[in-house]
């Protein structure tokens, strides 16, 4: 959605603009929000900040000027600008932070806000790792900070009714769940952009951060990233994440038991690190949660064409980007006849009676970002815990993470989430923190 259509929409809904409430509040009303990392999403986060009239942008952080400036405009402010987030975590009038860098500066980025005193709102996914994640819940726990972690599906009122909708039992019991990530990215992807000389060395080393020094090669900074594991934990995380937390939540499960992946890269000839083609399996105890990444063909993952799917004993519940929908099933109402020879005339006559196990049911809303920075400002003010807050985004993510250790390691992986290891593979515990580049390290 764009600025424009979001802030069209936001108005329909009965919300008012920036404009209109900056008129209304002082500017001792308004929270007073520093930005760090102002690119793509950083930017898309911000315009949903913007939709509210009770902030303001006091600072912005990021390595290109061009960033900053676009986002100081439609700001209608005159934030102050670094190049250092530290720089802008001493600043005394930032009173909450919104992150949105690359995956791999998250942890260090969130830990040393949440010391500086102040309350969060980070991107997700919201580590590289499983021990990040669980280090960023310990210093929020410790530092008592309001956080909320960006996976906006979580602010979405059609989306909580579907929610309700399935933990009320109508669907009967949960057998499988999934999600799909669906582009058809063929034959070149993101490219062979050969590696070179940055054009500037410190900028560089500064966006690398913790992750290990290598060449430079356009493909690894900015939005591309996400094709690259030093940076990224892929479409697993990038995507995954939102179907995860989404599935999760309406089954009402904390941790998988555990984990199995397939897949590679088995069509597209580029420079990326992650798989074109992917099927990650969870078992829930009980319920099968599946991600599928098709990104070598855009064909719809089912008849209906959405994102995701619920498969109940008694219904299936289909969730678009704007809508959900459940379709009923026909339950049998007498039992299957035994195959045997004498059982054949049986068989011969049987005439299966069928019944519709419930009613369809619809829902149409949105999930637009909006909402989600409305739930962290209410909450900010407040000191109530967030739609999405640290511990239940860690918990989406972490499902995600530990996918990716099943595929490098080719294994079956149970999972314990209450030390949050691996009791049957010693090897892929190990995969579960990395070694930080020097000076850097986690708090």
């Amino acid at each position: 959605m764009t600025s424009s259509s979001r802030r069209n929409f936001m108005g329909a809904a009965g919300l008012a603009t920036a404009l209109s409430y900056s008129r209304i509040l002082g500017a001792n009303d308004r929270l007073q929000i520093g930005y760090i990392g102002v690119g793509n999403r950083g930017t898309q986060v911000h315009e949903g900040f913007l939709e509210h009239g009770d902030q303001v942008t006091v600072a912005l952080c990021d390595l290109r000027d061009e960033y900053m400036d676009h986002n100081a405009k439609i700001s209608r402010a005159t934030p102050k600008k670094y190049k250092d987030y530290k720089k802008l975590l001493e600043d005394k009038d930032v009173q909450a932070v919104v992150i949105a860098t690359p995956d791999h500066w998250h942890a260090l980025q969130f830990i040393d806000a949440c010391n500086a005193g102040k309350d969060v709102y980070v991107e997700k996914p919201l580590s590289l790792t499983v021990r990040e994640g669980r280090r960023m819940v310990e210093i929020a726990e410790k530092t008592k900070r309001v956080t909320q972690v960006g996976i906006h599906r979580r602010s979405g009122k059609f989306l909580k009714e579907a929610v309700d909708f399935v933990r009320s039992g109508a669907l009967g019991h949960i057998t499988v769940a999934k999600g799909w990530h669906l582009q058809n990215e063929w034959p070149v992807g993101v490219g062979t952009p050969p590696d070179t000389k940055p054009m500037n060395e410190a900028e560089w080393d500064q966006w690398l951060g913790p992750a290990p020094k290598v060449p430079y090669n356009e493909n690894r900074m900015y939005y591309r990233f996400r094709w690259f594991y030093n940076y990224s934990g892929g479409q697993v995380t990038n995507f995954g994440v939102h179907y995860m937390d989404m599935l999760r939540w309406a089954l009402g499960k904390e941790a998988p038991k555990a984990v199995t992946v397939m897949g590679g890269k088995y069509a597209i000839k580029d420079n990326r690190e992650i798989p074109d083609t992917l099927e990650a399996l969870w078992d829930f105890d009980g319920t099968m949660v599946v991600f599928s990444q098709y990104n070598a063909n855009n064909a719809p993952g089912n008849m209906q064409g959405s994102e995701m799917e619920i498969r109940g004993t008694k219904g299936t519940m289909y969730l678009h980007g704007n809508r959900w929908e459940v379709v009923p099933e026909r339950n049998t109402q007498l039992p299957l006849p035994a195959r045997s020879p004498v059982n054949r005339d049986l068989e011969r006559n049987y005439r299966p009676s069928f019944q519709t196990a419930m009613q369809p049911a619809s829902a149409k809303g949105s999930a637009d970002t909006a909402f989600h920075a409305r739930n962290f400002l209410d909450c900010v003010k407040s000191r109530a815990k967030c739609n999405c807050d640290i511990l239940e985004g860690h918990r989406s993510t972490a499902a995600t993470l530990i996918a990716n250790i099943a595929l490098k390691t080719k294994s079956y992986l149970e999972w314990d989430p209450k030390t949050e290891t691996f009791p049957n593979n010693a090897a892929a515990n190990k995969l579960l923190q990395y070694t930080y580049r020097a000076p850097y390290k986690l708090g």
